[in-house]
Parts: C-alpha cells; structure tokens; sequence
C-alpha cells in the first residue's frame, strides 16, 4: 500500500515538474513576443467599451482571453488577469510585458486608473497607437520598394560579374584588344570571383559591428543625428519625430500626468537619441520654473510653429486644442511627402538601373560586334 502511496506521489512530482516546464516555455515565449500594433489597437478599444458598459477590468482580461484565438496573445491577458487576481492594477500589469506596452502607455493607463477615467484613456490611447502605427508604416511602405529593387540589382550584378560575364569574356583571345569598358568590366568581374569570400565575410563583419556599435549611447547618437541630416529623407523622419512628440505628449498631459513625467516619458517614445537627450533638458527647465516654450524657442530641433502652440497652451491649458493639432498637422505633411517620394524614386530608380544595364550590355556587345565587323571584312 506503501509502494502504491510513494509512486503515486513521484507521478504527482514528475507532472509538477511537466507544468512548471511548461510555464517556464509560455513564460519565456511571452517575455519574447509582445502584442502587434492591431491587437494592441483592439485591445484598447473593447477594454474601453466593455469598462463603458460596467465590466471590470478583471472580467473584461477574461473575456478577451476566452475568445482570442492567438496563443500568445492568449497567454498575456491570461497573465495579466492572474496579476489582477494578485491585486496589481492593470497598469503594473502591463510594466511586466515591456515588448507590448511602451512607456507611455503605461504612463497614460496609470494616470486614467488615478483620475477615474481610464476608459476614455484606453479609447484615446487606441486612437493615439492606431495613429502614430499609420504614419509610421506608411514611411516604410515607401522605404520598402525602393530597398527591394536595389537588393535585387545587386544581386543580378553579383551573378553577371562571378558566372556570365567571365564565360563570355572567355571567347576573346586577348583581353589588351578589347574596348575600355569592356576592360573595366572584367576587372570588376575579375574583383568579385577572387575576393567574393572575403568580401562577404567583412561585410559580414561590418555588419556586426556596427549593430553592436549603434547599441551604445555614442554610436546610437551619431547614427540618429547622420539620419536627421540625410536630405529629404532627415526632414521627412523629423516630421515623424515632431509627430509622435506632439501626439504622445498631449495624450500624457490629457490623461493626468505630470509634465515633468510626461516629458520624461515622451523623450523615450520619439525613438531618436539626438531629439530624447534634447527633450529631457527640459525636464532641468521645467524644475527651474521656465517655460517649456522659452526652453524651446530659437532651437532648430523644433520649429517656430510647434513653439507657439506649446506657448498657446501654456497660457491656455487646452491640450487638445493646441498640441494634439499639430501632430495632426506633421501626420498630413509626412503623408504629403511620402507621396512626393514615391513620385520621385520611381523615375531616379529606372534611371539607376538603365545606367547600370546599359554599361554592362555596352561592355559585352562591343567587342562581339568588333569581332563580327573583322570576321566580315576578312
């Protein structure tokens, strides 16, 4: 009876030891994988509207955790409900989930859960990710075409000059006969067949290093401040900077939290190193009692226009009259270039691409026409 009682309680330990193994993988794959711009989007929005018709928090996590489909986002709002169950609000709940939530998410959820109005927060914040998403992914849509026509030119000119141009080349007899283009053509095709490994592996190299080198404060901030000055293509990531400022900054200010906080939680959300260790100077202006426009005039990070309607609402306090506008405003001017844009890349591309093919198709027809010419006048 003994033995039975001892087996029963080693089968008891090793199932245990399944489940907590089993945790420990959703744990991890959670930590991983966060929540996608949609589902965040609509996570926001029926937990407003479920919090709008009296559900609490608690029950609302239940109900979106029944019916989710996605595993992952299943395992967070099961997560985040076992938290609530635990006594944590939602928004030390959402702080566990760091690859979901930004910090000013967080921030703006914990000050609506202060004011009593975190289902007008919730909406809001929909609206605020739903908006800055948009804007965001309509630059990369722009970035998308242009980088997949050149990834594909490069590596058609890596075949031609390993396999195609050294078998056609292989025809002439003498290589000192053949038109300078030509020449120059094999050199670069003699270049790549010898040092195409070493080539690979350094730009392999290079690669590496210079992700590890952005990882640190200095790289990071030189690289940020290279993209601003990039023409075109810097004014169109400030805009987007601008933006995301002007968007989050009002939602804090409008949710309840503090400027000083709401800076300090706006600096990280911008995404650009150059523009948070700008905006966290403010933090030592606010504390000395100057205003946020005063701080900001003449500096050409920020433009006249944003300066006046920060100084407009300081006088007034009406965030969204003032401030949310001009995000409105840096979102139309981003989609107006990005238009431009994509206006532009497709003629410098075609243009890119005839040049290269040009010379190469030049480079190989030359001499077989020289050497058709020859056959028949002999």
């Amino acid at each position: 009876m003994s033995a039975n009682i001892q087996t029963d309680k080693i089968e008891e330990l090793k199932n245990l030891r399944k489940i907590t193994l089993l945790d420990k993988i959703n744990e991890y794959i959670i930590s991983v994988q966060g929540l996608r711009i949609k589902d965040k989007v609509i996570f926001f929005r029926l937990l407003a509207t479920m919090l709008n018709s009296g559900i609490t928090v608690m029950k609302a996590l239940s109900i979106l955790e029944k019916q989710e489909k996605n595993k992952i986002v299943k395992n967070i709002f099961f997560s985040m409900g076992n938290m609530l169950e635990d006594g944590k609000n939602l928004s030390e709940a959402m702080i566990e989930f760091p690859n979901s939530f930004t910090d000013a998410e967080i921030g703006m959820v914990k000050a609506g859960e202060k004011t009593w109005r975190l289902n007008d927060t919730l909406t809001d914040l929909a609206t605020q990710v739903e908006k800055i998403a948009s804007i965001s992914w309509k630059i990369r849509g722009a970035m998308i075409y242009p980088w997949m026509i050149l990834t594909v030119v490069l590596g058609v000119i890596i075949v031609m000059m390993t396999i195609v141009v050294p078998r056609l080349i292989g025809i002439f007899n003498s290589k000192e006969a053949l038109p300078q283009s030509t020449r120059v053509l094999i050199g670069i095709s003699d270049f790549f067949v010898a040092y195409r490994l070493f080539i690979v592996f350094w730009l392999f190299i290079a690669f590496f290093v210079f992700n590890i080198w952005r990882k640190f404060p200095t790289g990071k901030y030189f690289f940020d401040d290279f993209i601003l000055k990039i023409p075109v293509f810097g004014e169109l990531n400030q805009k987007l900077i601008l933006s995301k400022f002007a968007r989050v900054f009002s939602g804090l200010l409008s949710s309840g939290v503090s400027i000083v906080e709401a800076i300090r939680i706006v600096s990280e959300a911008v995404g650009n190193e150059v523009y948070r260790q700008r905006i966290l100077l403010l933090v030592e202006d606010v504390k000395q009692w100057m205003k946020l426009w005063e701080s900001l005039e003449a500096d050409k990070m920020f433009p006249d226009m944003m300066v006046q309607m920060i100084q407009v609402w300081e006088q007034t306090a009406k965030v969204d009259q003032t401030i949310s506008k001009v995000a409105d405003f840096y979102d139309e001017q981003v989609d107006n270039m990005v238009a431009i844009l994509n206006k532009l890349l497709e003629p410098f591309i075609i243009i890119f691409l005839a040049v290269i093919v040009g010379f190469i198709a030049i480079a190989i027809m030359q001499p077989i026409m020289n050497l058709a010419d020859t056959v028949s006048q002999a």
